[in-house]
């Protein structure tokens, strides 16, 4: 998948509320009540990131998760950031925070 230009990043961001553009990642923060819910919502991740082979960076802080989307192989933001980044806003829109 080819990088994007900074006017398709741009064009994405407004996509993906929450998010927070940093260099050639996007980052996002969750909170939940428990580490349970914490680990349960990576799962989920982990399920979508399988399905569309791309694996984001996950940190785990007792009920904190932090994710930072990037394409690796192309060194930069692609396509696939941002189809995974609007996958995980629809498990909970409304828990995270931008980092």
């Amino acid at each position: 998948m080819a990088k994007l230009s900074k006017e398709q990043i741009a064009f994405n961001m407004s996509k993906i509320p929450g998010w927070r553009l940093n260099e050639d990642r996007i980052e996002r923060s969750f909170e939940f009540e428990g580490f349970r819910q914490a680990l349960s919502f990576i799962n989920q991740i982990a399920e979508y990131a399988d399905q569309m082979n791309h694996h984001p960076d996950f940190t785990l802080r007792f009920n904190r998760v932090m994710l930072t989307l990037t394409t690796h192989d192309d060194r930069g933001l692609t396509g696939k950031d941002f189809a995974l980044a609007q996958r995980i806003n629809k498990l909970l829109p409304s828990k995270g925070k931008a980092v």
